[in-house]
């Protein structure tokens, strides 16, 4: 008798519904925990919570509101779901600023999202912590600034970083949440874009608590190639900084219709990693119909918008779990 082994849990990030919890919101409390019923009859055990950005600088009002929405989840029979954060260095608080003020605020900033974390009981905070999201560089006449003087300027902008980084992570050991930092593709935001950009900044960053989020979208459009990846990934589980993975095609929608390299890219990380694999789609809400250019439909939302003919976002939920179940099954249980 072959007794097959479990599968990881398997997360999906709620940018299929929106950029923002809104955790004050008591209807839209409602609305979460509607999303998460449903989607837990799929089969996902955990959530990715976006943290949209505040600039009230009432960081401990933040915290105490995301608290509210955990116990909210926690009356509601939810007290089981898992949640790892999204968050985004913004150009407000910077920790590449070359102004040591601005640094500090970035750091405050990001303290205050790994509390955050801890409030909503997640392990994991990830997503583009180290350069502002989208902000691409200029010169003071508003010129763009791109290749090898975009290049030169980062390694400058990463040593800034750094410490502030290494701070940050020595402060999320004491809550207990790893910081995964996400390479993000070249037309999104200026860097790092590579794993390999990542890996040699992180060479700066002392604390492990601070690592990578391995996001297959990214790595298929501005990877290395399959080889090596394989390399990159040994390399990272062995400095254990490999906190986190997430399972997204490379056009940011339907996971089960894509061209996705499914066994190169999970693989080599499943011969090293034993944590949740998420699942991201952006659905064609306001935040990013611009943002990311998307052409494609919407899958319309449950209690939302009004149902049609093409998949909802149910639909498309559950068919991505179903096929990355199935990709994870030729590698776990192959017989």
């Amino acid at each position: 008798m072959t007794v097959n082994s479990p599968l990881p849990d398997i997360y999906l990030s709620f940018f299929m519904f929106t950029t923002d919890m809104k955790p004050t919101d008591l209807d839209y409390r409602k609305t979460v925990v509607n999303h998460i019923k449903k989607l837990q009859e799929f089969g996902y055990s955990g959530f990715e919570f976006p943290i949209a950005p505040t600039f009230n600088q009432s960081f401990a009002q933040d915290v105490s509101n995301y608290q509210a929405l955990r116990d909210y989840l926690d009356g509601q029979g939810l007290d089981k779901v898992k949640i790892a954060t999204n968050v985004g260095a913004t150009r407000t608080y910077d920790p590449t600023s070359s102004y040591p003020a601005q640094q500090q605020q970035g750091l405050k900033y990001l303290k205050s999202r790994v509390d955050i974390t801890a409030a909503l009981r997640g392990e994991i905070l990830m997503g583009p912590i180290v350069l502002p999201y989208g902000v691409f560089p200029t010169t003071d006449f508003n010129e763009p600034i791109w290749s090898d003087r975009l290049q030169d300027l980062l390694v400058k902008r990463y040593h800034q970083a750094q410490p502030i980084l290494n701070e940050l992570g020595e402060y999320a050991v004491s809550k207990k949440v790893k910081l995964a930092i996400e390479p993000i593709t070249h037309w999104e935001t200026p860097g790092p874009n590579k794993l390999s950009q990542l890996m040699t900044f992180l060479e700066g960053v002392n604390s492990h608590q601070v690592g990578v989020v391995i996001d297959s979208a990214h790595e298929t459009l501005d990877g290395d190639g399959p080889t090596i990846f394989q390399t990159q990934v040994a390399q990272l589980a062995t400095q254990k900084r490999l906190h986190y993975i997430q399972v997204s095609p490379p056009d940011r929608g339907a996971v089960h219709t894509s061209w996705l390299p499914w066994q190169d890219f999970l693989k080599p990380v499943l011969k090293v990693y034993k944590g949740p694999i998420a699942i991201e789609i952006f659905n064609a809400i306001p935040a990013f119909v611009n943002s990311l250019r998307l052409s494609r439909r919407k899958f319309w939302i449950p209690e939302e918008d009004a149902p049609n003919s093409y998949p909802s976002a149910y639909d498309i939920a559950e068919a991505a779990i179903k096929k990355t179940q199935e990709e994870l099954r030729k590698i776990i249980n192959p017989n």
